[in-house]
C-alpha cells in the first residue's frame, strides 16, 4: 500500500487540517500518517485558540515517520512559525522526501492574513523550492506574485511568475468569485485548465486541505501531476455534492461519500 504524510495543524471539529487530510488520504487509497504543527480549538464558526508544537517535538514526529514508514508523498498545510518551517525543510531534505505538495495557507477566504510576513518569507525561501506543486488560492497567489488577479489572463500570469520564482508546478485555484471551481495548472512552461462543476453548497470548510491531500495521495499512487489534479478535482466534487450539513457555520464536506 502506498503511503502519504500530512504536516499540518489539527482541527478539533474534523473538517479541515490533519483530520481532513487523513480522511482524504484514506478515501483516495493510501495509508495516511501525520506530523502535527499546532493544535487548534475550532469549529464551523471559527478558531478560538491555537497551541503550536515546539520545533523539537515536530522534529521527533518527522523522525518517527521517516525512519519507519517512508511516505510516498508529503502534503504540507498551515505552518505559521518560522522555526517550524525551517525544521520541516531541514527534515525533508535530510530524508530526501518526494512528491511534496505545499498548500501555502497564508490568507483566509475572508481576505485576512493568517501568518506573519516573516513566516511568509521563510516559507518562500526554504519550503517552496522543495515542492513538486504549490496550491495557492487567488489571495495567496496575489501575495506570492505581487500582482492583482482579476481575470483568467491574470491567473496565467501569476501562476507563471510563481512557478518561475520557485521552479515548481503551480495549481492556482479559482473560486473567490473569479472563475468559480476552475483551476489552472502551470508547469514546465505549459498551462492547463481544470474545469469543475459549480456546486451550490455553502459548506466548504476544508476544501483547500482536502484538494492538496487528494493530489498528494494520487502522486503517491504513481499518477502524474495532471492525472493527480484531475482525480483530486473529481473527489472534491463528490465530497461537496454529498451535501453534508453539520454545524452552525461553514460546515465540513463528506470525505467518506464513496463509502456509503
Amino acid at each position: 500500500m502506498k503511503t502519504a504524510l500530512t504536516i499540518a495543524g489539527s482541527d478539533s471539529s474534523g473538517g479541515a487540517g490533519i483530520q481532513a487530510d487523513i480522511k482524504t488520504m484514506m478515501a483516495n487509497g493510501v495509508y495516511a500518517m501525520s506530523a502535527i504543527t499546532a493544535l487548534t480549538a475550532q469549529n464551523t464558526m471559527g478558531v478560538t485558540d491555537i497551541m503550536e508544537v515546539t520545533p523539537e517535538f515536530l522534529e521527533a514526529q518527522l523522525d518517527a515517520v521517516f525512519t519507519d514508514i517512508f511516505p510516498d508523498a508529503v502534503k504540507i498545510g498551515m505552518v505559521s512559525a518560522s522555526p517550524l518551517i525551517l525544521k520541516i525543510a531541514e527534515k525533508l531534505k535530510e530524508y530526501g522526501a518526494k512528491n511534496i505538495v505545499v498548500d501555502p495557507v497564508m490568507v483566509a477566504t475572508s481576505g485576512s492574513k493568517l501568518i506573519s510576513d516573516e513566516a511568509i518569507a521563510t516559507l518562500k525561501e526554504n519550503l517552496f523550492p522543495l515542492a513538486k506543486v504549490l496550491t495557492p488560492n487567488i489571495p495567496e497567489a496575489e501575495v506570492l506574485s505581487g500582482m492583482e488577479v482579476k481575470s483568467e489572463a491574470d491567473m496565467i500570469s501569476a501562476a507563471k511568475q510563481i512557478s518561475d520564482s520557485w521552479h515548481c508546478a503551480v495549481l492556482l485555484k479559482g473560486g473567490h468569485q473569479l472563475n468559480d471551481a476552475n483551476d489552472l495548472l502551470y508547469h514546465d512552461g505549459n498551462y492547463r485548465w481544470f474545469y469543475g462543476r459549480r456546486i451550490d453548497n455553502p459548506n466548504t470548510h476544508g476544501t483547500g486541505c482536502t484538494l492538496s491531500s487528494a493530489i498528494a495521495s494520487n502522486l503517491a499512487r504513481g499518477c502524474d501531476l495532471e492525472e493527480s489534479v484531475e482525480r483530486a478535482k473529481a473527489y472534491i466534487s463528490g465530497a461537496l455534492e454529498a451535501m453534508l450539513d453539520l454545524g452552525k457555520g461553514s460546515g465540513p464536506m463528506n470525505h467518506g461519500f464513496a463509502l456509503e
